[in-house]
C-alpha cells in the first residue's frame, strides 16, 4: 500500500453525497469515491429506481445508502439531509450531478421548459450547496464538485435552456469559492464533453438506412481524441478535486473533453 498515495488521494472516513447519481455519470463518479474509500450517498426522484441503484451498487461491491430527494424542492432536501446525518454522518463532499436537458430550438421552447432546466441544472446545485455549508464551515473542511459542461463555454443550437444554466453553474461554483475559501472549503466543476451515457445515446444512433448519425461525425470530428468519452473518464478527476490533493485549487473547471475546446477539429475530408 502506498501511504503517499492514500493520503493525497484516499477518501477514506469521507462521507460523499452524489446527487442523481443512479446511472451514467453520477453512478461512475460515486463508484470511483467509494473505492478511494468515501461512503457513498446519493438521492434519486423514484423509489424504483434508487432501489435498482441500489442492487447496481452492490454488484460492484459497494453499500450506498439511497434517499428519494428531489434537489429542487428545499423541503425535501432539508429532510433528506437530516436523515443522512443521522444515518451516516455530515457531508465532506458533495457532487452536484442531477440534471436534465431539453434539446429544442430557442423559439419552439415554452417558458415553462426553460425554467425547468435551469431549476434542475442550477437551482437545484444552489439548493444542495446551502444545505452542506453549514456543517463544512463548522468543521473547516469540504469538497463541493459541480457537474458543468461544454456549455459552461460554448453555445449550440437547440440546448439554450442547458447552456444557460451550465454557465450559470460555473459561475456558482466560483462564487463559492470566493465566499467560502476561508473555511477551507473547495468548490470546483467538472466539464464533461460528449460522454456515451444513456442520455447522449438518441445523439449516437444510426439512421434508418444504417449511415452514422450526422451529429456523431460531427463530435468524432471535433474531438483530437477521436471517440466519445466515457464515464471512467471523469473518475480520476472527480477523485482528484475531492481528495486532499487538491486543498489549494479552488473555483476551477476541469475540462474532460477529449481535447474538444483546445481544437478547431479535423479538416473535412
Amino acid at each position: 500500500m502506498n501511504t503517499y498515495i492514500d493520503q493525497m488521494f484516499g477518501l477514506k472516513g469521507k462521507v460523499a453525497l452524489i446527487t442523481g447519481a443512479t446511472h451514467g455519470i453520477g453512478f461512475g463518479i460515486a463508484c470511483a469515491l467509494a473505492k478511494a474509500g468515501a461512503t457513498i450517498c446519493f438521492n434519486g426522484r423514484y423509489k424504483e429506481k434508487n432501489e435498482q441503484a441500489l442492487q447496481a451498487y452492490a454488484k460492484e461491491g459497494i453499500q450506498a445508502h439511497g434517499y428519494v430527494c428531489d434537489v429542487t424542492n428545499e423541503s425535501e432536501v432539508a429532510d433528506m439531509m437530516k436523515k443522512i446525518e443521522a444515518e451516516v454522518g455530515t457531508i465532506d463532499i458533495l457532487v452536484n450531478n442531477a440534471g436534465i436537458i431539453q434539446r429544442k430550438p430557442m423559439l419552439e421552447m415554452d417558458v415553462a421548459d426553460f425554467r425547468k432546466v435551469v431549476d434542475v441544472d442550477l437551482t437545484g446545485p444552489f439548493i444542495m450547496a446551502k444545505a452542506v455549508l453549514p456543517a463544512m464551515i463548522e468543521k473547516n473542511a469540504g469538497k463541493i464538485i459541480n457537474i458543468c459542461s461544454l456549455m459552461s463555454e460554448l453555445g449550440r443550437e437547440t440546448v439554450v435552456g442547458y447552456a444557460a444554466a451550465k454557465g450559470g453553474l460555473k459561475m456558482l461554483t466560483r462564487n463559492i469559492c470566493a465566499e467560502f475559501g476561508e473555511y477551507n472549503i473547495q468548490c470546483n466543476g467538472i466539464g464533461p464533453g460528449y460522454i456515451a451515457t444513456s442520455q447522449t445515446a438518441p445523439l449516437r444512433e444510426k439512421q434508418a438506412d444504417g449511415s452514422p448519425n450526422p451529429f456523431d461525425a460531427f463530435i468524432l470530428a471535433k474531438t483530437p481524441a477521436h471517440r466519445w468519452g466515457k464515464p471512467e473518464d471523469l473518475e480520476g478527476p472527480a477523485v482528484f478535486l475531492a481528495s486532499s490533493a487538491s486543498d489549494f485549487v479552488n473555483g476551477q473547471i476541469l475540462f474532460v473533453d477529449g481535447s474538444i475546446l483546445a481544437s478547431l477539429g479535423r479538416t473535412p475530408q
